[in-house]
């Protein structure tokens, strides 16, 4: 029961985190490594555990995403899954040792990338008049990288929209919640065939995402950003720094 209660709590802050900044995986991944799934599984399972909390944080959006002009939403879906599917491929096929020597290092990027999102952003929106406005050509890659590793998945996508000449952050959550959510569909199937997948948990942590991706949604109209960026922050730093000691002590 107190591994239940903790992996529910970690999901809950997760989902909540993923609506309002990204971050969520943050807070799941090292949770799931903790209770003693390996780290192959537990990144499939964090991935898995956070599709509906992205379906309702998506939901909570869905008059902002109706405003967004000109996007063709079926071609951008499918290509995120598409990616999707070739990470979570990757993912299949690499080893607990190998990809345990790669966590840190993805947890510091995507902790970097998340920290200083803002001037990610500020960078992507320079390239708007040389990158065609909901092209496939940075999104495929993200779309591989969110299908090996979930972390900081949200702030790139939000730099891929600001490229693209979006601008308005409702409107890019509620985007980046619905691409999140077809790229998690899609890595549940192949998961799930190569068994990669912690049912139990993943369901717990399933409920955990919903309640707090449907809550994070008003939560993003309200909070202070930047106090809440600096707290992901920390934890992401903090657990960037207990998997390199882990490794240190693994070698």
């Amino acid at each position: 029961m107190l591994e239940a209660a903790l992996l529910f709590a970690a999901a809950f802050f997760g989902g909540m985190l993923n609506a309002v900044a990204g971050g969520g995986t943050f807070i799941t991944f090292p949770a799931l490594v903790f209770v003693g799934i390996p780290p192959v599984v537990a990144n499939a399972t964090s991935t898995i555990a956070a599709l509906p909390g992205y379906l309702s944080a998506a939901i909570a959006f869905r008059s902002d995403i109706r405003r967004i002009e000109d996007a063709p939403f079926a071609k951008l879906t499918i290509w995120t899954m598409i990616g999707g599917a070739v990470g979570s491929g990757l993912l299949l096929v690499s080893s607990n040792e190998a990809f345990s020597v790669l966590v840190p290092f993805l947890l510091l990027g995507a902790t970097l990338v998340f920290y200083r999102a803002d001037e990610v952003r500020r960078m992507a929106s320079r390239w708007r008049s040389v990158v065609v406005p909901f092209g496939l050509g940075i999104l495929l890659p993200v779309a591989i990288y969110g299908g090996y590793f979930n972390g900081g998945l949200g702030i790139v996508l939000l730099a891929v929209f600001a490229m693209w000449g979006m601008t308005d952050l409702h409107q890019m959550n509620g985007l980046k919640c619905w691409l999140s959510f077809a790229l998690s569909l899609i890595a549940f199937a192949i998961f799930a065939a190569g068994g990669a997948v912690a049912w139990g948990p993943a369901a717990v942590m399933a409920l955990g995402t919903v309640v707090g991706g449907y809550a994070g949604a008003p939560v993003a109209r309200r909070i202070p950003r930047d106090k809440l960026r600096l707290l992901i922050a920390i934890v992401g730093f903090g657990m960037t720094a207990i998997f390199f000691w882990r490794l240190i002590q693994g070698a």
